[in-house]
């Protein structure tokens, strides 16, 4: 967009505002900001004037107001800290975030803490196999002290319901006499 007459004003109005807000016992008029050598790629410096007394500003006061208001300033004219600069006065940009915790910290943790439930995984189904397998033996040795047959399965058929002493007919082949039916 064009620089103006309007976006001197507009600035000016900004400068003072961030003034303000810096020394809140300030009385900073948009007459108080001065600009100079303003070129047209928007090139200037500008100097603030005390309105108490015809001298300017320290340029630290000037630098910490426009710091402390820089995102106001910015967001007026809709630009931002790498389209409008201000010289000697270092920009807002936040550094980039560093974790408290390096990363690779955190995934040995992670790796270490899997690690270790495996283990006590393992750990606790062994004990508890250790523990069925006490089981079983101990039944099968009290079923063998009070004298009574262990129960054996063929193919999951329990083998304690045959008669092996009587014998057993298997009811699925015919008898000799009907071997051959009549058609």
């Amino acid at each position: 967009y064009a620089w103006d007459a309007n976006e001197e004003y507009l600035f000016k109005a900004m400068v003072s505002f961030a003034m303000r807000r810096y020394s809140s016992k300030s009385t900073t008029q948009i007459s108080n900001v001065l600009l100079c050598n303003v070129t047209d790629r928007v090139s200037f410096w500008f100097v603030v004037t005390d309105p108490k007394n015809v001298t300017t500003v320290p340029g630290s006061e000037v630098e910490a107001a426009i710091r402390m208001s820089r995102n106001r300033i910015n967001s007026a004219f809709l630009l931002s800290d790498k389209t409008l600069q201000f010289l000697k006065i270092t920009s807002t940009l936040s550094p980039p975030v560093e974790p408290s915790t390096p990363v690779w910290l955190i995934v040995f943790g992670v790796v270490l803490c899997l690690i270790v439930a495996g283990i006590v995984f393992l750990i606790i189904a062994g004990i508890r196999q250790h523990k069925k397998k006490n089981k079983d033996s101990t039944e099968r040795e009290n079923l063998e002290e009070k004298g009574e047959a262990s129960v054996t399965a063929e193919n999951g058929i329990p083998c304690e319901t045959l008669d092996l002493k009587a014998g057993h007919i298997n009811g699925v082949f015919a008898a000799d006499d009907e071997r051959f039916t009549s058609l």
